[in-house]
C-alpha cells in the first residue's frame, strides 16, 4: 500500500495476490512492444502487460491464451501524454475497451474515465483521491440511471479501515454495502472482510 492506507481494493489485496495472482492453468503468450516516442521492434515477453506500462511512452502488447479448445487473443495499447495515459483493447470477440486516465489534476487526485463498446451502458466515470491518512473513490455510470459507488479509507499503511457502498438509482436500492479492516506489519499481514 505505499505510504496512506491507499484505496479500499487494496484492504485484502496481498491476500488475494498470494492465493491467485500468476496463477495459470492454461498456455499464455505475450508479446510486447515499447518506444518512449513511438514504436520500436523491441518484442519481450511478459506474464503482465502493466510490468512496463509504468514508464513507457507507448506500448503496445499482443496476447493468446488456449483455454482448452477456445484460443482467446487481444491486443493492448497505452499511450502516455505527460499526465494523460489513454489504455484500448480489442479482443477477439470484438469489444473495444477504453480507459482515459487523468493523474494528479491537482496533488493526490486521479480521474479515470472508461467506455466499452459495443456495451452502451458500460460508460463509467471514477475520481480518486489518496491522503497521508485516507483514501476516497467515487464512480457513476454513465446513463439515464446509473449506479454510484463511493468507497472510503481511514487509517496509515499498518492499520487501515475501510467501506464501500453502492446505489443503484433506477430501482432506489443499495446494491453493496461491503466493509473491510486491514493490518500489515513487518511479521503479519491480516484482514477481514464483511
Amino acid at each position: 500500500m505505499g505510504k496512506g492506507p491507499g484505496l479500499y481494493t487494496e484492504i485484502g489485496k496481498k491476500a488475494r495476490d498470494l492465493l491467485y495472482k500468476d496463477y495459470q492453468s492454461d498456455q499464455k503468450f505475450t508479446i510486447t512492444t515499447y518506444s518512449p516516442t513511438g514504436v520500436v521492434s523491441l518484442p519481450d515477453t511478459l506474464s503482465h502487460f502493466e510490468a512496463c506500462a509504468c514508464v513507457m511512452g507507448h506500448v503496445i502488447t499482443s496476447s493468446g491464451t488456449k483455454k482448452g479448445q477456445l484460443f482467446l487473443a487481444d491486443v493492448n495499447t497505452q499511450l502516455k501524454n505527460k499526465n494523460i495515459t489513454t489504455d484500448v483493447k480489442v479482443d477477439t470477440n470484438s469489444n473495444l475497451s477504453t480507459t482515459i486516465t487523468l493523474d494528479e489534476p491537482a496533488p493526490g487526485l486521479k480521474t479515470i474515465f472508461s467506455f466499452k463498446l459495443p456495451d452502451q451502458r458500460s460508460g463509467k466515470v471514477e475520481v480518486q483521491y489518496l491522503h497521508e491518512y485516507a483514501g476516497i473513490s467515487s464512480s457513476i455510470g454513465l446513463t439515464a440511471n446509473p449506479v454510484v459507488n463511493f468507497s472510503g479509507v481511514i487509517g496509515t499503511n499498518v492499520l487501515a479501515l475501510g467501506t464501500d457502498v453502492s446505489f443503484d438509482t433506477k430501482t432506489g436500492n443499495f446494491t453493496k454495502c461491503n466493509a473491510g479492516l486491514s493490518f500489515s506489519d513487518a511479521d503479519l499481514i491480516a484482514s477481514l472482510t464483511l
